[in-house]
């Protein structure tokens, strides 16, 4: 007798919806892609019972004729692809043709559909239980498409009796929405659950490349708030060359963004843009971290430790990166079916792709800690007068090789005291910072609005733009300037107020108050200033082992340490092949202290793996060194001169990371105005 023999169609669909469908939020997920590889630019999500009962998708996309209407239901039909070359350029969210008829075989399933340019104006309808056509028949419809699916695994209770709890499902559908609405700010998102709308995104303007950074924005303000300070990225190389460019879209300058994926376009371009939290914003998971390749939403264990290697000491251990950032690359060079759900992604150069990835975040941040760019749009730098020559104290925090003029103003002007000082005083009867912040904007200038000109204060972030004034007839029409984005902390004139705890130095800004931890602050400058000085030594230096060990690997960890011979001896390691899988450690560097040298080489294999080359001989020194400044490094309860806490805000100035210390803790702290306000109950 044959034991061998093939499955029914409807048993093989229910197999294959085991894969594709694991949970409501699949089901709109296949559905969400299919709206919009068919171009549709409103796409609406209606769940009831967290999708238990109901999911409806409609979009305006180019709808189905009947005869695709009724073919899409068959296995692997599918108007993405036609040849198996095309899978190594795939373009399409979808490109498979076995979602709709795994869904149809495991729900009551409803599919209406009228073309976009369809004369008659009749829609298809079609009908399917559990996988069998019920009927089909005409409808009045829009253009576009609208897929009902009830009753999920109505047919597979024990499927059924796995899905968790309203709330849990509900919260699924929302997360993927929400996903989907980043990688498409040109479309219009909206998730109604149980007659209520829950989300809703308007349609950004998405049509230019000078377009995309904004909608981005304002689709995260949508979707997480506008609470996290954002840092634009925008950086790109070419994969088969040594050279890359670091683009900021901070310049203001209209930048030439990749094709989307949906049009053809063959380059070895890859781009990375988009958003991360600046110092300080962080998690403790990686929830935050939204990263798309080719608008696809992709989980990545490479891009998630590129993230981590690009902030290196400028987050805490234990916390992860917030991030919104878009990969474009060629879809040659990246493998999406390799995943039943398309939730993951393979390059074919992921080293390459990861140290990109790591130089875009780092990049974005040393411009930002160097004031070269403000979070999430152009800056305006500070351009301020010298110091009073009177002046016996004071260090400036910004540069001063630019004399600027005073802004005109209607208000007397007040005699300029040191933009860093902690003998200033504000002379009586001026205004205060807070006072001069909130008269700014009742300040009117004959001339419309004036461009952010700064006086000797460095008033940066008070600068307000008002709306044009109506001008008589004829008159040329004054260009709106866009608002200024906020400067850096260390970019702004501070003022020496005095310390609190022995520990942290009071700062006063035109922002408000500054609190700097003096110890972090001097680990900081103290790591740099190390750094630096090993840095100007050519050679790594190197110091034998009175005995040499012997170090035995796996398979995997004795091929990979074989490639990279040649920089651990760069690094001042002294390894050589002793066997198959053995090696021989006869010297370490000698700033390198250790009793274990071989779990040392087992910690430094992991570290080669997540840097690839780009490690050099202080990556291995760093927490050694970062120790050692700490033992260094003035501590609480020490007193410093007033003199002395300018010069530590001054050093501080200088670093390539200032805002963090090099465990990743932060080095200084701002309170606004507002935010002071608020808490005396000042505010409205």
């Amino acid at each position: 007798m044959n034991r061998i023999h093939l499955l029914p169609e409807q048993v093989a669909n229910q197999i294959a919806a085991g894969e594709v469908v694991e949970r409501p939020a699949s089901v709109v997920k296949e559905l969400v892609e299919n709206a919009l590889d068919a171009g549709a630019t409103r796409i609406v999500v209606e769940v009831g019972s967290g999708g238990r009962a109901l999911i409806r998708v409609t979009d305006d996309g180019c709808g189905m004729s009947r005869d695709d209407a009724l073919l899409c239901l068959e296995r692997h039909a599918t108007s993405k692809i036609r040849r198996a070359e095309d899978l190594e350029s795939v373009r399409s969210m979808g490109f498979r043709g076995e979602a709709i008829p795994s869904i149809a075989s495991v729900s009551r399933f409803s599919l209406t559909t009228r073309e976009r340019d369809e004369a008659v104006g009749e829609a298809t309808q079609v009908l399917i239980q559990g996988g069998k056509i019920s009927d089909v028949r005409v409808a009045a419809s829009p253009p576009g498409t609208a897929v009902e699916v009830r009753q999920l695994f109505f047919n597979l209770p024990a499927r059924r009796k796995f899905l968790r709890s309203e709330e849990t499902e509900r919260s699924h559908i929302q997360h993927y929405v929400g996903l989907a609405a980043l990688a498409y700010p040109g479309v219009a998102f909206a998730l109604i659950c149980d007659g209520r709308t829950v989300l809703e995104f308007p349609l950004q303007p998405w049509s230019t490349d000078a377009e995309r950074i904004p909608a981005l924005k304002e689709r995260l303000r949508q979707f997480h708030g506008a609470d996290a300070t954002l840092l634009a990225v925008d950086f790109q190389t070419e994969l088969d060359g040594n050279q890359s460019v670091f683009e900021s879209s901070d310049t203001g300058e209209e930048s030439t963004l990749g094709t989307p994926p949906n049009v053809p376009e063959r380059t070895n371009r890859l781009r990375v843009w988009g958003f991360i939290g600046a110092p300080g914003v962080s998690r403790s998971t990686r929830d935050s971290q939204h990263l798309f390749v080719n608008q696809r939403p992709v989980e990545n264990r490479g891009l998630n430790f590129a993230l981590i290697e690009g902030y290196h000491t400028a987050l805490m251990k234990g916390q992860y990166p917030v991030c919104c950032l878009f990969l474009e690359i060629d879809p040659a060079q990246v493998d999406v079916n390799i995943h039943p759900q398309k939730r993951e992604v393979k390059f074919r150069d992921e080293a390459r792709v990861r140290r990109c990835v790591s130089q875009a975040v780092r990049d974005t941040l040393v411009k930002f800690h160097q004031g070269q760019g403000a979070a999430t749009g152009p800056v305006h730098r500070p351009t301020v007068q010298p110091a009073s020559p009177t002046a016996q104290t004071g260090l400036k925090l910004w540069p001063t090789t630019t004399p600027h003029p005073a802004r005109p103003s209607p208000l007397p002007a007040a005699p300029t005291a040191p933009p860093f000082s902690s003998t200033a005083r504000v002379p009586a009867g001026s205004p205060s910072p807070m006072d001069r912040a909130r008269q700014e904007p009742e300040e009117a200038s004959p001339s419309g609005p004036e461009p952010p000109n700064l006086k000797a204060t460095g008033k940066a972030t008070a600068v307000t733009v008002k709306p044009p004034v109506e001008s008589a007839p004829g008159a040329e029409s004054i260009p709106r300037l866009p608002p200024p984005e906020p400067v850096p902390l260390l970019r702004m004139p501070m003022r020496l107020v005095g310390v609190v705890g022995r520990l942290y130095v009071v700062f006063e800004s035109d922002r408000g108050m500054v609190l700097m931890d003096q110890h972090a602050a001097h680990e900081r400058i103290l790591f740099e200033q190390m750094l630096h000085r090993l840095e100007r030594t050519e050679e790594a230096p190197s110091q034998k082992l009175l005995l040499p060990e012997t170090v035995e690997l796996a398979p995997k960890d004795a091929e990979f340490l074989r490639r990279h011979l040649s920089v651990l001896s760069r690094l001042g390691v002294g390894l050589r092949e002793f066997g198959d899988r053995t090696f021989l450690l006869d010297a370490l560097p000698p700033f390198v202290k250790t009793v274990q040298p071989r779990q040392f080489i087992f910690e430094l294999i992991d570290q080669l793996k997540l840097a690839g080359t780009g490690v050099n001989n202080l990556r291995l020194g760093e927490d050694v060194v970062a120790k050692t400044v700490c033992r260094h490094a003035v501590k609480a309860n020490d007193p410093l001169a007033p003199r002395e806490l300018e010069q530590l805000a001054a050093d501080l100035r200088s670093c390539a990371m200032p805002y963090t210390c090099p465990h990743g803790r932060p080095t200084l702290i701002e309170m606004n105005w507002r935010e002071l306000e608020k808490k005396f109950g000042r505010t409205n």
